[in-house]
C-alpha cells in the first residue's frame, strides 16, 4: 500500500472514523497539567495523520485492530496492547490500514509540558494495556458533557496523568539506570560507549541491552541517538546557533553523519527543519 507523504502536514479523518476528544480550551484540569487534548478513536481508512511540526509530545495506545506508526524513521506495526510515544520536534505520522479498523486512545501534550522537553525520555513502542486509560478519557468526556464539575474533571485528569506516567517514565521502574541517564543528559555530546554506560549503571553491557529493549523498545545506542536528535531539534527551533555547532553539541563531529541521522529521524535536513514555518 502507498505510504503517506511525510513532507506534507496531513490530517485526514475519513467519513467512517469516530472521534471523542476533550481539549484544554474547554477543560481547565487538562490545561493545568499542560495537556493539549485527549481522545478515543475508532478509525478506518483513509485515516492518516502526518505532523511535520510536532510542537508537543504525543502518546498513543492501540486498543484494537492494527495501524502503522512512524517511529525512529521507520514504519512500525501498531497493534493492540502497544503504546507509542513521539517526543516533541520529531517527524510524527500514523495511518490506518485499508480494510481494517483501528481503535486508539491518545494524549497530546503542550509544548510547555515537561513531557515535551528535549531532555524527556520515553519508549518508542512498548507494551501497555490501554483500556484503563481509555476509560479515564471517556469518563472525563462524559463529565464534560454533563455538569462539568471542576473537581470531578480534575480527578479524571489525575487518573489519566497517572497512567501516562506508567507508560512514559519507564526508567522509574529501573532505579539502577537513573544515574546513567542523568550522566548522559549532562554530557550528551560525549562519545559514550556501551561499556561506559553499563559501568555507570553497575550492570553488564548485555543486561543493559535487555533493560533498554524492555523499557524503551530500542538498543542503548539507538536510545542515545534518539535523545541526541531530540536535543538538536530543540536547539534548531529555539536558538540561532550554527548547525555545525549544534551537531558538535550533541556528539556529531561529522556534519554529514549528523545531517543524515537527523533526516532519518525527523524527515528533514537540519537546515530544512529550521527554515520551515512553525504553526
Amino acid at each position: 500500500m502507498e505510504k503517506p507523504d511525510l513532507q506534507t502536514e496531513t490530517h485526514i479523518l475519513g467519513d467512517d472514523t469516530r472521534l471523542i476528544t476533550v481539549r484544554a480550551e474547554h477543560c481547565e484540569a487538562l490545561a493545568a497539567r499542560h495537556i493539549a487534548h485527549v481522545a478515543v478513536v475508532d478509525a478506518a481508512s483513509p485515516y492518516t495523520v502526518v505532523r511535520t511540526h510536532l510542537s508537543g509530545a504525543f502518546l498513543q495506545v492501540c486498543l484494537g485492530g492494527e495501524g502503522q506508526t512512524l517511529l525512529d524513521g521507520n514504519w512500525r506495526s501498531h497493534t493492540v496492547g502497544l503504546a507509542s510515544f513521539a517526543p516533541a520536534h520529531v517527524l510524527h505520522a500514523f495511518h490506518c490500514l485499508p480494510g481494517q479498523r483501528w481503535q486508539l486512545c491518545w494524549v497530546r501534550f503542550m509544548p510547555s509540558s515537561p513531557r515535551s522537553l528535549a531532555s524527556a525520555m520515553a519508549p518508542g513502542l512498548t507494551r501497555f494495556d490501554g483500556r484503563p486509560l481509555e476509560k479515564a478519557i471517556l469518563g472525563l468526556s462524559a463529565e464534560m458533557e454533563s455538569d462539568a464539575d471542576p473537581g470531578t474533571c480534575a480527578i479524571w485528569v489525575d487518573i489519566i496523568e497517572r497512567y501516562v506516567t506508567r507508560i512514559v517514565d519507564p526508567w522509574q521502574r529501573e532505579p539502577r539506570l537513573n544515574s546513567m541517564w542523568s550522566a548522559i543528559l549532562d554530557d550528551i555530546g560525549r562519545p559514550w560507549t556501551l561499556e561506559e554506560l553499563a559501568r555507570l549503571a553497575n550492570i553488564s553491557p548485555e543486561h543493559l541491552r535487555r533493560l533498554c529493549w524492555r523499557n524503551f523498545g530500542r538498543s542503548p545506542g539507538k536510545q542515545l541517538t534518539t535523545m541526541r536528535i531530540a536535543q538538536a531539534a530543540h536547539q534548531l527551533v529555539t536558538t540561532q546557533k550554527k548547525i555545525e555547532a549544534i551537531a558538535q553539541d550533541v556528539g556529531y563531529i561529522n556534519p554529514f553523519t549528523f545531517s543524515n541521522t537527523f533526516k532519518r529521524l525527523t524527515g528533514f535536513r537540519p537546515s530544512e527543519y529550521r527554515s520551515r514555518p512553525r504553526s
